[in-house]
């Protein structure tokens, strides 16, 4: 088939509702990593649908313990057509947030995809079910049409990122012959613009922590010991204040990165602007450079007695879970250590500053003068009609590490989302406009890899 008749069958395929009923089986699956989920789930959600699906494309599919104890399974998957020719990875995440029924709205659930005009509702429709199914798909769709793809698949599927991929970097180390690739092609993340492909070299890291003050055993009586007992909570709150100023704006300097240099503020010039409080961070940056430039603090929650039952008494602990985004360029091993001196430094050392669950996101970012990159690049211009966004890094965190650590590969992110798609949160969604036209822009690209792949 001709690339036009290629990029047409990959349009119907969404059209004809085929996307739709795909999507609708692995929703279904409540393959959770986090607190409300279950091992078995996960393990069903590679063994009951991708391996019967990847066994059906031609490929070999093997399903891998975690290598760390209680982790999640992994799944690897090769179609090896020629030793000659190029070899791309395809990677996604089957795990998702938990569920959190109580917060959808009313006629929604999270493990049951519901259409709603062009929206598709449910919890991994964006992040990360639909894009994975996309990619796959496309690959399928070459093959079936051509009889083969014209290049070497491998898929790496993991089912703990929600959970920082709880172990995958250690599998990668010592499965790193089987993942050998030319460069990794994956999709996770949000679209710049929801009528513009974006395509990303990189992530913000991640790192996460709890801020605790535990200073009594039970609360005690408000009237009674009010301005007697100190109330962890206000010195909670009054620790927090020192971390940033009242807009957001890090004070601890080691938090404050260096890699926002005139190159990669030229990348970001010309992007067209998130939703963004005109009053909130770097008050000296643009939007984009404190989205995709800068680090960000943020409170994730705050607990002291029962909001919902409130007493009238002093708490005798407070805790908060805390987090921060960080770009390249900072240091992932200086970051907890910066905090305890800072909180020292201000007065605070009766603050615990403890590690939160899950693994922190490493920091990343590749050069999008990379021949791989430009290929990409022309390849989205040419079978979207426009050309792409092009960031040096995403602002969300995603291991990316791992592949350009561990596997050295240069590492490419098309997603298939956009910013207001509620992940991680209720009421997730996706766009069956934006859905639609990266089937159709993964479609052709791989059939471009294919039909370039001597010079690749």
């Amino acid at each position: 088939m001709d690339r036009v008749q290629v990029i047409e069958a990959a349009g119907d395929y969404v059209d004809s509702g085929g996307l739709e009923a795909d999507l609708g089986r692995l929703v279904a699956r409540r393959s959770v990593s986090q607190s409300e989920g279950r091992w078995e789930e996960l393990q069903a959600y590679l063994e009951k649908e991708m391996q019967p699906l990847l066994l059906s494309m031609g490929f070999s599919v093997e399903i891998f313990d975690n290598p760390r104890e209680g982790g999640a399974p992994l799944l690897i998957a090769n179609r090896i057509e020629g030793e000659g020719l190029p070899t791309v990875l395809v990677y996604g995440h089957g795990d998702v947030c938990n569920g959190e029924a109580h917060r959808w709205r009313e006629g929604l659930e999270p493990f049951r995809l519901t259409r709603e005009d062009d929206k598709l509702y449910g919890r991994g429709t964006a992040d990360n079910k639909i894009q994975h199914l996309i990619n796959i798909k496309a690959l399928e769709l070459l093959i079936r049409k051509n009889g083969r793809l014209g290049f070497n698949a491998k898929i790496i599927l993991e089912m703990a990122e929600e959970t920082g991929s709880f172990g995958l970097r250690e599998f990668f180390k010592a499965n790193r012959d089987r993942l050998l690739a030319d460069v990794l092609i994956a999709s996770d993340g949000p679209r710049l613009a929801i009528d513009t492909p974006t395509m990303f070299m990189g992530s913000r890291g991640g790192m996460s922590f709890n801020l605790i003050v535990n200073l009594r055993d039970g609360d005690h009586h408000s009237g009674n010991f009010g301005g007697l007992l100190a109330d962890p909570a206000i010195i909670l709150a009054q620790a927090i204040a020192t971390i940033t100023d009242a807009r957001g704006q890090i004070k601890i300097a080691e938090w404050r990165p260096t890699s926002l240099t005139p190159d990669i503020r030229a990348v970001l010039r010309d992007l067209p602007p998130r939703r963004h409080d005109a009053d909130w961070g770097e008050s000296d940056l643009t939007p984009s450079e404190r989205v995709f430039g800068w680090n960000s603090f943020a409170v994730l929650a705050l607990s002291s007695g029962n909001i919902d039952a409130p007493q009238n008494a002093i708490s005798g602990s407070a805790r908060a879970t805390c987090q921060l985004r960080f770009v390249v360029g900072t240091d992932i091993d200086n970051i907890i250590p910066a905090l305890r001196r800072h909180l020292d430094a201000n007065g605070f050392p009766m603050v615990e500053v403890r590690a939160a669950r899950g693994e922190a996101f490493q920091a990343t970012r590749f050069s999008p003068d990379h021949p791989w990159v430009r290929f990409v690049e022309q390849s989205l211009t040419r079978s979207a009609g426009r050309r792409p966004h092009v960031l040096p890094n995403l602002a969300g965190s995603l291991p990316n590490d791992a592949f350009t650590e561990i596997l050295g590969l240069p590492t490419i992110w098309i997603p298939h989302s956009y910013a207001e798609c509620g992940q991680h949160g209720p009421n997730e969604h996706v766009l069956i406009p934006i859905a639609r036209e990266g089937m159709q822009v993964m479609t052709a690209l791989f059939l471009d890899i294919a039909e370039n792949a001597a010079s690749l």
